[in-house]
C-alpha cells in the first residue's frame, strides 16, 4: 500500500521539471527510474526464459528462474506506480537490449558459448542498473519513488548474485564491468601512532619523579651539601692537627 509524504517538512520549489504528488515531489529521476526499470523487464524476462530453457547448467537455469520471478514482480510494481504518478512506460526493449537478446537466441542451445552470453551480458547490465538505483535512491525526495527504489535494488542485487554464481562472469572485462573506485589517499587523514607520546610522557614522568619519589632536583641539593659539610670537616681537622703539632 502507498502511503502518502508526511507534511513535517515544507518541500522546496524545484524547479518546473518537478510535479507535487502525494508522496513528495516526482521530478525526472524518479519518471527515468520508472521507464528504466520497464525497459529491463522487457529484455530481462525473455533472457530468464532463454537461460531456462536454453542451458544445460543447472546454475544458470537457476538464474534463468530468478530473473523470470524477479522481473514479474518488478512489472507489476512499475505498471501500478506508473499509473499512480502519471508516467509513460516503453512498450519495446531499446535496440542494445534487443541486440543481446538476438545474442543470446543465435548461441546454439546447451552450449557454454550460451552460458557466457547469458551471465555476462546481463550481469554487465544489472551493474549498472544497480548504481543507477541507488543514486536515485539516495536523492528522491518522494517517498512512493524512494521505497520503490529500495525493492528494485533488492531485485537487482539478488540477480546479480545468481548470475555470478554461474562461475561464467568474466570480471577481467573491464569495459563491461569497471572496475570499483578508491578514495584518493590525500581525502583520507593519516592516523598518528600514539605509542610514541606514551613512551615520551611516562619517561618525563620518570625524569622527574625517580622510584624513591624524590625529585632530581632535591637530590642533587642533597648531595652537593653533604660534599660541603665533609670538605668543612676534612679541612677543619687538618688545621686542628697543626695547632696543636
Amino acid at each position: 500500500m502507498l502511503v502518502g509524504a508526511p507534511p513535517a517538512f515544507a518541500q522546496p520549489n524545484l524547479g518546473p521539471d518537478y510535479v507535487e504528488t502525494p508522496f513528495g515531489p516526482m521530478g525526472p529521476a524518479g519518471r527515468d527510474l520508472l521507464q528504466k526499470v520497464a525497459l529491463a523487464g522487457l529484455w530481462e524476462g525473455p533472457a530468464g526464459r532463454m537461460g531456462l530453457e536454453k542451458s544445460a547448467n543447472p546454475k544458470v537455469q537457476e538464474a534463468g528462474r530468478h530473473l523470470i520471478d524477479g522481473h514479474a514482480n518488478l512489472d507489476r510494481r512499475t505498471a501500478q506506480l506508473a499509473r499512480t504518478l502519471n508516467v509513460q512506460l516503453p512498450t519495446q526493449p531499446s535496440d542494445a537490449q534487443q541486440g543481446w537478446l538476438n545474442e543470446m537466441a543465435a548461441a546454439p542451445a546447451r552450449s557454454v558459448e550460451f552460458d557466457k552470453v547469458f551471465a555476462n551480458r546481463l550481469r554487465a547490465a544489472h551493474g549498472g542498473v544497480y548504481k543507477f538505483l541507488a543514486s536515485v535512491r539516495t536523492g528522491t525526495r518522494n517517498t512512493a519513488i524512494r521505497d520503490y527504489a529500495k525493492v528494485c535494488m533488492d531485485t537487482v542485487l539478488d540477480h546479480m548474485q545468481v548470475l555470478e554464481a554461474t562461475g561464467m562472469v568474466d570480471f577481467a572485462d573491464t569495459e563491461a564491468i569497471p572496475l570499483a573506485l578508491v578514495a584518493q589517499p590525500s581525502s583520507i587523514a593519516p592516523s598518528v601512532p600514539r605509542v610514541p607520546q606514551v613512551i615520551t610522557q611516562n619517561s618525563q614522568q620518570r625524569q622527574q619523579q625517580p622510584d624513591d619519589g624524590i625529585p632530581d632536583g632535591l637530590l642533587g641539593l642533597g648531595v652537593l651539601v653533604a660534599a660541603g659539610v665533609g670538605i668543612w670537616l676534612w679541612s677543619g681537622g687538618r688545621s686542628s692537627r697543626r695547632m696543636h703539632g
